[in-house]
């Protein structure tokens, strides 16, 4: 996948990130008028405010289509492009090998981020420091953006050692991390659909998750599992729940296990097939 549009003729130009790829979509837009363009909106297109630049917003009237992650992003954006929104949920899969350990205690929670404020990773660190008595083994994945994250989760470690930061992993590793834990939890302040959500799913690994639109979308308006942005004790208290009432944390595995249908490999290759017969292109 390039990273900007490298001016030669093509069928069809799939942009991922608006923002990032105004000036590819105005390009090509120029030379090749008549090449149909599909934008894919990141969270950061729309979350936490809709409120494009002009480079993004003229990337955003000039696409064909755009694709949302999730359907609450479609409400974000004003009517005229609304009506170019087409929903495709990002696909998992399930590691083959995966093996998750038989139910806590203890209770082994995991965050796949990568350390940036936006994602909010130590959210878990400070949600443990509210449940001091609960048998849980918390472990983050995730390479640190600045030296003040990094230092600050290195800190939260040295103070629980019921805290881990294994700092970024390969992509197969994240995921038998994500396969071998009890809950992941997406803490993040905003998302535009996160990929991790869709992996949890397909693993069947419940996600306890930030009240925030992205995150709502893929799980559901009315997921039991989920805490006010950066509210730790709202996190310590699902967490604890989790770990000490069998009945929730088997409501959320089978709550889990409903929406694998969503995440399903055919369903999004279908869905760009759909696309691409729209805009009269064969895969």
């Amino acid at each position: 996948m390039l990273s900007q549009w490298d001016e030669q003729p093509c069928d069809l130009l799939v942009a991922v990130h608006a923002e990032k790829s105004a000036v590819s979509v105005a390009q090509c837009a120029q030379q090749f008028p008549q090449t149909p363009i599909v934008v894919l909106l990141a969270g950061t297109d729309v979350y936490p405010k809709f409120s494009p630049a002009a480079p993004t917003l003229a990337a955003l009237e000039r696409a064909n289509v755009l694709i949302a992650l999730q359907p609450r992003a479609r409400d974000v954006l004003p009517p005229h492009l609304q009506a170019k929104v087409r929903t495709i949920v990002q696909s998992a899969t399930a590691p083959a090998n995966a093996h998750r350990p038989p139910p806590p205690p203890p209770l082994l929670a995991c965050v796949l981020a990568h350390l940036r404020p936006v994602k909010a990773p130590l959210l878990p660190f400070a949600a443990l420091a509210t449940i001091p008595e609960l048998a849980i083994e918390l472990t983050l994945a995730g390479r640190a953006l600045t030296p003040d994250l990094a230092a600050a989760a290195h800190a939260a470690t040295q103070q629980d050692p019921r805290a881990h930061w294994l700092g970024e992993l390969h992509r197969s590793e994240a995921r038998h991390l994500l396969a071998a834990s009890h809950v992941c939890i997406v803490p993040s302040a905003a998302e535009g659909g996160a990929n991790v959500v869709s992996e949890a799913i397909a693993a069947g690994t419940p996600v306890i998750a930030s009240r925030v639109p992205g995150n709502l979308g893929l799980l559901g308006e009315d997921w039991p599992a989920t805490f006010s942005v950066g509210d730790a004790g709202g996190l310590g208290a699902l967490l604890r729940r989790t770990a000490t009432d069998s009945t929730f944390h088997q409501l959320l595995i089978q709550r889990t296990l409903e929406l694998q249908h969503l995440v399903a490999p055919a369903r999004e290759r279908a869905a760009w097939a759909t696309l691409l017969a729209d805009l009269s292109l064969r895969a």
